[in-house]
C-alpha cells in the first residue's frame, strides 16, 4: 500500500534543479511527479518515478555526488472535483492523524488525481483511509498510470 518516493538534497543556488533534472533526463529516468521544499540554504526535492527505475535513479543521483534517499508515502486517487481531497483530508484527520506534507499529479488516462500524502502515522493512515473508502494505489498501479 506504499510508494516509494526519491527524496533529494539540493543546494538552493541558480541551476541546481536544471543541473538534476538534465542528469535524470540524460539517463532515462522519467519523472512521474515531482515536487520542492525550501529554505534559504538548500532544498529538498522529493520524486516519483517507476518502480524498475527506483534503484537506478537513486545510483545515478550518488555516483554525481547528490544526497538522496527513499522514503514510504502513500498514493490516493481523488476524484478531480471540488471535495475530493477534503474527504481524505477529513479522514486522516477524525483518526488524528497529521499531514507532514502532500503533492499532486495528475494523468490525463484517468479520471481522478493522485495524491501523494507522507502522514504522522502511515500505519494508521491506512486503515483510516480504506475505512473511508479512499483508494490507496500500489506501486505497481503508480507504474500504470
Amino acid at each position: 500500500m506504499f510508494i516509494s518516493q526519491i527524496s533529494v538534497f539540493l543546494e538552493n543556488v541558480r541551476g541546481a534543479l536544471r543541473n538534476m533534472t538534465e542528469l535524470l533526463g540524460e539517463n532515462e529516468v522519467n519523472l512521474l511527479a515531482l515536487t520542492i521544499a525550501d529554505t534559504s540554504g538548500f532544498g529538498i526535492v522529493r520524486i516519483i518515478v517507476k518502480s524498475d527505475d527506483i534503484e537506478s535513479t537513486l545510483n545515478v543521483l550518488h555516483q554525481a555526488g547528490y544526497i538522496a534517499k527513499t522514503n514510504r508515502v502513500i498514493c490516493v486517487r481523488v476524484p478531480h472535483k471540488p471535495m475530493g481531497l477534503a474527504k481524505v483530508m477529513a479522514a486522516l484527520d477524525e483518526a488524528d492523524i497529521s499531514i507532514e506534507y502532500s503533492y499532486s499529479f495528475y494523468r490525463s488516462n484517468i479520471e481522478e488525481a493522485c495524491v501523494i500524502i507522507r502522514p504522522s502515522d502511515t500505519e494508521g493512515s491506512i486503515l483510516a483511509l480504506q475505512k473511508a473508502g479512499i483508494k490507496i494505489l500500489s506501486q505497481k498501479e503508480v507504474d500504470c498510470v
